[in-house]
């Protein structure tokens, strides 16, 4: 699983630096370049809940494979659109292939994992999603910048055949560990059902806040402000803004095992509350940042929160879950985090166009920051210590 969603988000993380490029090639505002991210994570979003209902009926092997052939469809259409339309429409298409990966990957997780280990396993699947993600930019930028815009797109469809081969040919079906045809309380519960009794539980709705809000400033603020700011205002190219995410997410790597093993020992609150601080210091840091050094400084801050983020959120979503409930807890979680995803890009680029792109890298350190204040105040920790 960690092969296969390092593969699935370096294909992702190549074409970072040259989304916005690419879309404002078709002579739209910064708005409608957002809506390029945004329709992305509307399909995320869309399909999660489906994807963890058809895992509970025909196995997380299949669906893995699945959304591999969909993002494959999405990504070649992508890089061969003639219009900004036809652009959106074959972003959505990669979305629903790239949304399914996700969902099904953290269904699995849970099925394999236990709560006293399952920080470390969610650590290091984390941990290879985010520095595939962070990595990406740079060879996705030196592949633009010799080869063309529609390159990255291209790359991105070899990884997700890639992924969808490695999910039909070597991943083991986990579903009887984790099935969700299971009773609650002596009753035989629904899909629908199930969904409805983790919307009651107030520590699950707070981590979904959580993760929406990163989603909103990652997918707003990182993928879409911030290289527009370092192109215009730092003057930086696309080589320099993916060599920077990398730079960050290496370090984040070596912070990654280190986090889930805290996770596992001392509990998930705390991480996610202070990695959602630092997420808002690396925010600031992009707003003050004056020249390419403390462009890279933020970047490290960044991948550092980064990589601690990853684990802590997901692991609590899976503590959460019922017995057999894995696919339901899950994918809504995944769902409820990826409405982040479509509103972050349409609202930041509104804000771009408004008041200007440093009043939106301030906005995203004060909302993510609002966030770990109120869950530091208001969730319990989902961590049961024996």
């Amino acid at each position: 699983m960690c092969v296969i969603i390092f593969i699935n988000q370096l294909g992702f993380g190549a074409i970072i630096p040259v989304l916005p490029i690419y879309a404002q090639a078709f002579d739209v505002p910064v708005s409608a370049i957002g809506a390029t991210i945004a329709v992305f994570g509307a399909a995320r979003m869309v399909s999660a809940m489906p994807a963890g209902r058809f895992s509970d009926q025909f196995g997380r092997r299949p669906a893995l494979a699945l959304g591999g052939l969909i993002s494959v469809l999405g990504n070649v259409w992508s890089g061969h659109s003639a219009g900004f339309i036809e652009f959106l429409s074959a972003r959505f298409v990669a979305g629903i292939g790239a949304g399914i990966v996700i969902t099904i990957g953290g269904v699995i997780l849970a099925d394999i994992s236990t709560p006293e280990r399952r920080g470390r396993m969610m650590a290091l699947y984390q941990g290879s999603f985010l520095f595939a993600v962070g990595v990406g930019p740079l060879p996705g930028g030196l592949l633009a910048e010799h080869f063309g815009l529609s390159m990255p797109f291209l790359a991105n469809a070899a990884a997700a055949l890639i992924v969808g081969a490695i999910a039909w040919f070597a991943v083991p079906e986990t579903r009887s560990l984790g099935h969700s045809d299971e009773t609650h309380n002596g009753a035989v519960i629904s899909f629908t059902q199930q969904i409805r009794l983790m919307m009651g539980k107030v520590g699950f709705m707070l981590v979904c806040l959580i993760g929406f809000t990163h989603a909103f400033v990652r997918t707003g603020g990182l993928f879409n402000v911030v290289p527009l700011i370092a192109s215009t205002r730092l003057a930086l190219g696309p080589g320099q803004i993916g060599s920077g995410f990398a730079l960050g997410s290496l370090l984040g790597l070596l912070a990654t095992y280190p986090a889930g093993a805290v996770a596992d020992r001392y509990g998930r609150k705390p991480l996610i509350v202070g990695a959602a601080i630092m997420t808002s210091v690396s925010f600031f840091g992009f707003w003050y940042a004056s020249g390419y050094p403390s462009f890279i400084a933020a970047c490290l801050v960044w991948g550092v929160a980064a990589a601690v983020t990853g684990a802590a959120p997901a692991a609590y979503a899976a503590d959460n879950a019922p017995p057999g409930m894995n696919a339901a807890a899950m994918s809504s979680y995944r769902a409820l985090s990826d409405v982040g995803y479509v509103i972050g890009p349409i609202a930041l680029g509104l804000i771009c166009d408004l008041v200007g792109a440093g009043f939106a890298l301030i906005f995203c350190s004060l909302a993510i920051l609002s966030m770990a204040l109120a869950f530091a105040r208001f969730a319990p920790e989902s961590l049961r210590r024996r």
